[in-house]
């Protein structure tokens, strides 16, 4: 769903912002994200990251190691993962054009670093229900068909991702999850936001496995706001803060280590 913290908890898998922000819907593309552990530095290929030295607040010298590749450009690594952001932006816009549309054209994105692990992800559009502006009438028929694609086959792991300060059964993506996983064995529920939920909300329920039980369970995490990304926060000193808050909470730290 829009507005729940797709992007952040993405980013933060990666330890790096590279995702284009904003309001609305940002994702207007599927992006596959293809994440490859490597401890070596990338080969003498053309680098596309201008003359921007710098990755999300890291001296390319803490960078080294870690590199980008779009499929579509290919022979060409990003060091610079504000020019990926870049990329992605400019290659979205090309396909959709200006407006909020959307394409069903996937975006393919490898990206190469120690930290880490093997992992294909797909990050779709959000679920939408109003067209805003000069968004096509069918827009939200045409998102949910887009995910649906994605979300059937059997082998496909959801990550159903909701704001834990919204009562959960208005929840578009789980909603949505248990269209084709109805026994949610191939569901994993992610709460955002943990900072902000009630502290007798669906949200606590939910975690403790009281609420729409899920085989793989629900993980809750606060991550760091749009507000924090332009601050300057690192992914190191918010997670730091996460930690701090679950140990301060009295509703949360019983389930903080489930």
């Amino acid at each position: 769903s829009q507005s729940v913290g797709k992007t952040s908890v993405l980013e933060s898998l990666v330890g790096r912002d590279f995702l284009p922000r904003g309001s609305g819907i940002v994702t207007r593309r599927p992006l596959i994200l293809q994440l490859r552990t490597t401890r070596q530095p990338p080969q003498n290929q053309p680098d596309s990251s201008t003359a921007d030295s710098s990755a999300a607040g890291q001296p390319v010298a803490d960078n080294q190691r870690e590199w980008a590749e779009f499929e579509h450009l290919p022979g060409e690594q990003f060091s610079s993962f504000e020019a990926v952001r870049r990329e992605v932006e400019r290659e979205t816009e090309r396909v959709c054009g200006s407006h909020r549309g959307v394409s069903d054209q996937p975006i393919l994105l490898r990206i190469f670093s120690p930290s880490v692990m093997d992992l294909t992800l797909v990050d779709l559009p959000g679920l939408t229900k109003v067209p805003t502006g000069d968004q096509p009438k069918d827009i939200s028929e045409r998102i949910r068909n887009l995910v649906l694609r994605y979300i059937l086959p059997k082998s496909s792991i959801i990550l159903a991702v909701s704001a834990a300060n919204a009562d959960l059964a208005t929840s578009d993506a789980l909603a949505l999850a248990r269209e084709v996983d109805p026994l949610g064995e191939r569901t994993l529920g992610v709460l955002t936001k943990l900072d902000l939920a009630d502290e007798s909300g669906s949200a606590i329920e939910a975690l403790q496995g009281r609420l729409y039980p899920l085989r793989l369970g629900y993980v809750g995490v606060i991550c760091r706001s749009e507000r924090d990304s332009a601050t300057g926060l690192t992914f190191e000193d918010a997670l730091k803060a996460e930690e701090e808050f679950l140990a301060r909470s009295r509703s949360l730290k019983p389930v903080a280590s489930l």
